[in-house]
């Protein structure tokens, strides 16, 4: 590649990834990320567990809007979601705040971990409420925590498996779920699932308490439908949205009233998906990385 050519192409991968960047790590963005891996000290997480691999992949833009939808489905984690969270009125900064706390608990010190976890537990705390239905929530309730926890979890490593750039074996899915057993306990949910067997049991366990009330519909119109994005975003959203409705359960997309058609699914949602993940992830890599060996890349993975 003419230098001229390849400077221009890095020059494209810096303004896509930087954009990318600040509108999930937000305008503190590069400090918290210079304070969260350049921080000394020991770590929940050593460079070799799972969860650093599944975190650090562009798949978790799937992963988490699938997550959003399915713990939707939850009438109490939806109706404290309404109330509390300015989802609506701020969802960039719900999402930086939630991209700040992966951050911290997955690669930052474990006294940062800590500190984070104990802060979303303070907030928990003074989230309560009814819902419509005259059904009373906290957010702090251990049982709810466990339905946000296992939905996310599972969304998280289907999407990893399905887009990630390197796909878990089965031990390492095991591993991955033991990893986010870790933090799940330090923001309150009792005898997290250990392994995929677990959180799949533990899922199953919560499907009689799951339906879409008028507000996880909503929900989904907007997160779907009407995302706060300017026009040339919307068709890459899009597709990651899609590929997000595709890795729901079915029994989720019926809930929601979302359509799904298997052969659209196969042929075009999901080829998209990944060439979109691919996109993300090329856009979110430094220049230099990109072209330095193969084991020098996996290594800072």
């Amino acid at each position: 590649m003419k230098p001229n050519r390849a400077s221009r192409v890095d020059g494209l991968r810096q303004r896509l990834g930087s954009g990318l960047f600040a509108r999930v790590a937000g305008p503190e963005g590069p400090r918290n990320r210079a304070r969260i891996h350049d921080t000394p000290g020991p770590r929940w997480f050593g460079p070799e567990r799972p969860v650093r691999r599944v975190h650090g992949d562009a798949s978790m833009f799937i992963g988490g809007l699938s997550a959003l939808l399915l713990q939707s489905l939850h009438p109490l984690a939806m109706a404290a979601v309404a109330a509390h969270s300015g989802f609506r009125g701020d969802p960039w900064g719900r999402l930086q705040r939630t991209s700040t706390f992966l951050a911290t608990t997955t690669y930052g010190t474990a006294e940062s971990a800590e500190q984070a976890c104990a802060l979303v537990r303070s907030v928990h705390e003074r989230v309560t409420g009814t819902t419509s239905e005259g059904m009373p929530y906290r957010a702090s309730d251990p049982h709810l925590l466990g339905w946000v926890h296992v939905a996310e979890a599972d969304s998280f490593l289907r999407a990893h498996q399905r887009y990630g750039r390197r796909p878990l074996t089965a031990a390492e899915c095991d591993g991955y779920v033991a990893d986010m057993a870790r933090v799940a306990a330090a923001l309150g949910v009792v005898d997290p699932p250990r392994d995929r067997a677990e959180l799949a049991e533990r899922l199953d366990a919560y499907r009689p308490e799951l339906r879409a009330t008028a507000q996880a519909r909503d929900a989904a119109r907007f997160l779907l439908l009407n995302p706060p994005l300017p026009l040339p975003a919307r068709l890459p959203y899009g597709v990651l949205a899609a590929n997000a409705v595709s890795q729901l359960p079915a029994w989720a997309t019926t809930e929601l009233g979302l359509p799904r058609l298997a052969v659209a699914e196969n042929l075009c949602v999901r080829p998209l998906g990944s060439a979109m993940t691919s996109a993300v992830r090329w856009a979110m890599t430094p220049p230099a990385a990109a072209r330095a060996p193969a084991a020098t890349v996996t290594a800072t993975d």
